[in-house]
């Protein structure tokens, strides 16, 4: 799946849960699980309980995306 097909959603990291998954509180209430992108991996961002981040969820399955951005409070 080519990058543009991704939807971009803003949530909070609730939980760290084992092997790299996130718990991600959305914006409009839901809960999904995410883990970190390549580029966030490469770079060594690290993401904790509370931080505000963009995720990237296929649009075939809105349950599980990737992290791909930490933002600044």
């Amino acid at each position: 799946m080519a990058k543009d097909d991704l939807i971009e959603l803003a949530g909070t990291v609730s939980t760290a849960t084992g092997g790299g998954q996130f718990s991600v509180q959305l914006a409009s209430g839901n809960t999904i699980m995410a883990r970190l992108s390549g580029q966030m991996k490469r770079f060594k961002i690290r993401v904790v309980s509370g931080d505000k981040v963009t995720v990237a969820v296929s649009p075939y399955d809105l349950t599980h995306g990737f992290i791909t951005r930490r933002h600044k409070e």
